[in-house]
């Protein structure tokens, strides 16, 4: 499960100094071009540089070659968190003046002359947008050992490279990280179990050549999907009004409006937000952003503090992809030291036709009566009647109790014989797909995230928080938990508390890693130590189980879910580089 950490945007706040030449022992030192093992330069299958800045102040260590391949740059595409780790990394390293302004030019062209397409972004989108995942690992192993055994295997899956490039990196890596050679290499019982099992072999491959394989057949530089879309990318107009809907864990759902007008000053969009959750809270907002690649949407704003408690996001950074007929945006909006809290956020279009957005509920339990269903959306009928209303098969509407352009809320019976499954919601002509499901049995909980991770802390570091859901399932028609066709009903009100997981003699972590309400599943991780009253005066880290225990409706037997919750020490270093941020 990876933990993310940085800034998003290159934003300079004095005039700073950096190239990007990456160094390694075998790395294109200054005035040589790319090569390959043979010793031939590589021409073929490269991106030229034609901005006149990225020539200019990069030229001089990066240099070109006769058709306008400056070297490592035109051998690399990546996300524009990619682009701008890299430029920091010169920074750190290297000495070139450049502006602020300059800055942020160089990082606009290179993220969008040498970025992903959108179909190469959408797999790994979860790691800019700084989401709490398992990763699916591939099935190599020594690509989890090689690669993965230090950051999430997205990091890797987010740059394209040549196969030389990707040699370099290697050198790179053993020149930065001594250390790491010893997974790279043969070294430990590792190297002992492959060479006892290739007795006969010279030269048994290392762990790192067979992650490199993988790695270089994965991603590379040329792909039909960058070719097809740098063709035709372009700054999207965005410039109108956007419906907002979306989740905030711990919260629920909210739906709201989304305001952008264009910065002709530089490229970018100003933007206001106001939104309201289904429990009544509101938070409005103002910002700003910009669109790489033609779809790539990178933003921040501050905003009120009306959502009480320690996660009111008065500062919030925005992840967003922009769909292929520039209609919708979807990404999240997220806060906090370790990016923990986060709005799961849609925005639509808006075209002034009439629009559902949502309902306010999960689900209706089969043969429940008199169900108050609020349904969100924009443009809607100032008068509706209960036939304008379709809630599905096996649903009926009974009432209408208010209705708004923005909000219709109705009373409504659901059939004791409805087929379990998920419903659309219609209000006239126009529906909302899955907008909710109708099921006869609650079977078991999910907690999410499935898997997570805290930060204790103190004055001197930023503690890391966490907040639990508990998600309802039915089994489905085949009556088994955990298939293909198990249905989700949603959030729940559940009970939380945290267990001991064993993983050692004696554990007591329970008793020091922190608490967690018992209403909300909302974690509070306790101060970093050491403790003197752990056992050799341990700090506080540790790993528990976050358990939710909810009784469905109707149900005397509660059920039961549980994640795997790891409480971590503060993130002591930042590796970012504070005056290029925001």
């Amino acid at each position: 499960m990876p933990r993310f950490s940085g800034k998003c945007f290159l934003v300079a706040k004095r005039t700073l100094t950096f190239s990007f030449l990456l160094l390694s022992p075998a790395g294109i030192m200054k005035g040589q071009s790319p090569a390959s093992k043979s010793g031939k330069e590589v021409h073929e299958q490269l991106i030229p540089v034609t901005d006149k800045l990225v020539i200019e102040k990069c030229g001089a260590c990066h240099a070109a070659d006769a058709s306008g391949n400056l070297s490592r740059i035109s051998s690399i595409r990546t996300t524009p968190e990619g682009w701008e780790e890299a430029i920091k990394r010169m920074i750190r390293l290297n000495g070139l003046q450049l502006s602020p302004d300059e800055a942020r030019q160089i990082l606009r062209y290179l993220s969008d002359s040498h970025g992903l397409a959108p179909s190469e972004a959408a797999p790994i989108q979860y790691f800019v947008q700084r989401s709490i995942v398992d990763e699916k690992m591939p099935d190599v192993a020594d690509v989890q050992h090689s690669c993965a055994a230090c950051h999430a295997i997205a990091k890797p899956l987010s740059w394209r490279r040549t196969p030389e490039d990707w040699d370099l990196l290697k050198n790179m890596h053993v020149a930065f990280f001594p250390s790491i050679d010893v997974s790279f290499r043969r070294a430990g019982p590792r190297g002992a179990v492959r060479e006892a099992a290739n007795p006969s072999s010279e030269t048994p491959k290392e762990p790192v050549d067979v992650a490199l394989a993988w790695v270089k057949k994965s991603t590379p530089l040329i792909t039909p999907e960058w070719s097809n879309w740098s063709a035709s990318v372009q700054t999207p107009k965005l410039a109108g009004t956007w419906l907002v809907s979306g989740t905030l864990p711990g919260r629920g759902k909210f739906f709201g409006l989304t305001k952008v007008e264009d910065k002709s000053s530089d490229g970018g969009y100003a933007t206001s937000t106001q939104i309201t959750f289904t429990n009544g809270d509101t938070w409005s907002s103002t910002g700003s952003g910009i669109v790489y690649t033609g779809y790539a949407w990178r933003g921040r704003s501050k905003g009120d503090a009306k959502i009480a408690g320690i996660e009111a996001p008065s500062g919030v950074r925005e992840v967003m992809m922009l769909s292929g007929d520039q209609s919708e945006f979807t990404g999240r909006w997220f806060w906090g030291t370790y990016q923990e809290f986060g709005l799961e956020t849609t925005m639509r279009r808006d075209t002034g036709a009439p629009t559902v957005l949502g309902t306010d509920i999960g689900s209706l339990k089969a043969g429940s009566s008199d169900n108050t269903v609020r349904i969100y959306g924009a443009h809607l009928p100032q008068s509706v009647s209960a036939s304008d209303v379709n809630l599905g098969p096996g649903v009926t509407v009974t009432k209408i109790i208010s209705s708004t352009p923005q909000l219709v809320t109705v009373l409504a019976n659901v059939d004791a014989k409805a087929t379990p499954g998920r419903r659309i919601v219609a209000i006239g002509g126009v529906a909302m797909a899955n907008a909710y499901a109708v099921y006869n049995k609650m079977d078991y909980l999910k907690v999410t995230p499935t898997t997570s991770l805290a930060h204790l802390g103190s004055d001197t570091h930023s503690k890391g928080y966490m907040q639990f859901e508990a998600i309802a399932y039915s089994n489905g028609p085949d009556e088994k938990p955990n298939t293909a066709d198990d249905i989700e009903l949603g959030a729940v009100p559940a009970k939380w508390k945290i267990e001991e997981f064993v993983a050692s003699f004696g554990d007591d972590d329970v008793q020091y890693v922190g608490t967690i309400d018992a209403k909300t599943g909302f974690f509070t991780p306790a101060s970093d130590g050491p403790n003197p009253k752990r056992k050799s005066q341990r700090n506080n880290y540790g790993d528990v189980w976050a358990v939710a225990q909810f009784t469905p409706q109707g149900s005397e037997k509660p059920i039961v879910g549980r994640s795997y919750f790891i409480v971590a020490v503060p993130q002591y270093m930042q590796w970012d580089q504070p005056e290029v941020a925001e």
